[in-house]
This record gives structure tokens, C-alpha cells and sequence, in this order.
């Protein structure tokens, strides 16, 4: 089969379209040939040497992917070859084919191309997970999404809305914002001018935002500490913005609130499965109702995979870049 492959770390260039061998699925595992792959930040730090995969996962990058089952290993039972389906990755996603095991898959929601479907598995997984199996965001309460155009950011925003939670994004340009307002956000704010802690407190009345997630880590660690309510909870999935920071347990204290950091890789497929479960019982009727939506801004072939990860690295987009096959 074709596949990604990364030699040796680097820039996008270091990515390098080769002839590898196929996978056969293992006990508990199917084999989808893939349609399309998402594009995701972890690729881009796979890429640069930064985030190997775990134990065990394919070294190609990929974490996400839509298409057709084609083959089913021993112990498989509710999937058959001809089923079309979206997963969710350790890695190898960036491939003609892909191995992984049955619990990690998801029917393509009705409405949704079998191209698109692959921009919802790692976002969906990541949103559902963070904000409302750890945080336990609830009706009424205000969520704070950093980067709120991302393809996670554009899928809180729904998932967010849906439950009746208030929504507060930042990003840094005019179109970015009203793409988020047109998903249901309610309060704006542009990073680059306006401060989001003073924005967020004025939207609440000085009560902050119940949960805040958070993709810059260390950098904004101090002010989404000051931008949460009594009894809010902030969730770090990512670090763009670093990876130390000092922390004021003074004011975690006065505020009975809590810093939690997560990531959905390198878990157990035990675990992965048991989101994937929650997933299809919570999101997949939304999904299915067309309530909500994967943004998808656009696409690549396979092959030019290193201007797929150039236009992320850009950050130009709204909402998910996909590879297709």
C-alpha cells in the first residue's frame, strides 16, 4: 500500500509518499481502506520528532480516519467487510489501509460524506471526553474554547450549544469569530485585541467561565486561572504556548477549582472504546439529526500531505483539513 511516511524528523518536506507493506488485522481488529485521514496538530509534532507514537501504533502519523472495512480479524462481531465507517487512531492513518481495533469504530453518520466523516472521530472523541465525561459541563453553565475555529473549537461550540451551555471563544481574525457565532457562540473574542479574561467576566457578570478548554498550555495558563468561575474547572489538551508555567494555588484554592490536563493518544484501547461507546450514544443522534456538523475547510490528496500540514501550520483555516484517497 501507499503511505505516509517520516524518515526523519523535520518541516513539511519531511514527509515522503512510499510503497510499505499492507497490514493484516489482528484478534478484535478490522481493516479499513481508507477515503479520507484528518489532519490534526499531533501529526504536525509526530512530524517535527516531538510526540512519537505509543507502544504498539503504527509509525506512520494519523489519527483519525473514514472509509470502508475490508477485512475483519478473529473475535469481531457487530462490523462486517462493506461497512462504511469513521475511527478513531493510535496512528497510520496517512494510508491506503489501516488496522485497528473494532471497538474504535463508528458507523458514517446519515448526512455526512464518507470524505467529511473522518473529520469528526478525534474532535468528536476529544470534545465529548474533556468538556463533558471530565469537566461535566451542564446546562446554563459558560465554556471558554481557546482557538474556537480549530476543528475541536468548532465542534465544542456545537456539542456545547446542544446541552444549553453559554459559549466564549477567542481567535484572531473577524472571520474566525463570526464563523464560531454562526455555530452557536455567544461571546467573541479577538485574542490579538481584547483581553479574553476581562471579555468572559463582563459577559458573566464577574461570576468566568465553569470550564475553559484550553490548547496553549503554559502560556495562558495564569489568566485561564483568573478567567474561572467558583468551582470551574480548566482542561489542557494542548501546549502551543508551552509547557511550563507557574501555577497560584492561592487562588485554585479561594476558587475550590481545577486544573486538569488530558490527552486521548496514548490511552488504552479499553479506554478509547469506552469514549467511542459514549460518543455514538450522545453525539451520533445529533449528528444523524443534522443538529451538528463537521466544519471541514478543505482538502488534499495523499501525496501532497506536506501542504496539508503547511496550511495548518498557517492556521488560515476554519475548521478541519482533510487528506483523501
Amino acid at each position: 500500500m501507499k503511505a505516509i511516511t517520516i524518515p526523519a524528523p523535520g518541516d513539511a518536506s519531511a514527509l515522503v509518499l512510499a510503497d510499505v507493506p499492507d497490514p493484516e488485522p489482528a484478534d478484535g481488529e478490522v481493516r479499513i481502506r481508507v477515503a479520507a485521514a484528518g489532519v490534526n496538530r499531533a501529526d504536525v509534532m509526530q512530524r517535527q520528532g516531538h510526540y512519537p507514537p505509543p507502544p504498539g501504533a503504527s509509525e506512520y502519523p494519523g489519527l483519525e480516519v473514514s472509509g470502508t472495512i475490508d477485512a475483519v480479524g478473529p473475535g469481531v462481531a457487530g462490523w462486517a467487510a462493506g461497512d462504511e465507517v469513521c475511527a478513531l487512531l493510535s496512528g497510520g492513518g496517512y494510508a491506503e489501509l489501516v488496522c485497528l481495533p473494532s471497538g474504535q469504530v463508528l458507523p458514517v453518520p446519515a448526512g455526512v460524506s464518507l470524505t467529511d466523516a473522518a473529520a469528526l472521530p478525534e474532535v468528536v472523541c476529544t470534545v465529548w471526553s474533556n468538556v463533558f465525561m471530565t469537566a461535566n459541563l451542564l446546562p446554563g453553565q459558560t465554556l471558554l474554547v481557546h482557538g474556537g475555529s480549530s476543528g475541536i473549537g468548532t465542534m465544542a461550540v456545537q456539542l456545547a450549544r446542544e446541552v444549553g451551555a453559554r459559549v466564549a471563544v477567542t481567535a484572531g481574525t473577524a472571520d474566525k469569530l463570526e464563523a464560531c457565532r454562526r455555530l452557536g457562540a455567544d461571546v467573541l473574542v479577538n485574542y490579538r485585541e481584547q483581553d479574553f479574561v476581562e471579555q468572559v467576566k463582563e459577559a458573566t457578570g464577574g461570576a468566568g467561565a465553569d470550564v475553559v478548554l484550553d490548547n496553549m498550555g503554559a502560556k495562558y495558563l495564569t489568566r485561564n486561572l483568573e478567567a474561572l468561575a467558583v468551582n470551574g474547572r480548566l482542561v489542557v489538551i494542548g501546549l502551543q504556548g508551552g509547557v511550563k508555567a507557574e501555577l497560584d494555588l492561592g487562588q485554585l484554592l479561594r476558587k475550590r477549582a481545577a486544573v486538569i490536563a488530558t490527552s486521548l493518544r496514548a490511552r488504552p484501547s479499553a479506554e478509547k472504546a469506552s469514549i467511542v461507546t459514549a460518543v455514538r450514544e450522545h453525539v451520533w443522534p445529533l449528528l444523524d439529526a443534522g443538529r451538528v456538523h463537521p466544519v471541514v475547510h478543505g482538502s488534499f490528496p495523499l501525496a501532497e500531505a506536506a501542504q496539508a500540514h503547511r496550511a495548518l501550520e498557517a492556521s488560515g483555516h476554519i475548521g478541519k483539513l482533510l487528506l483523501t484517497l
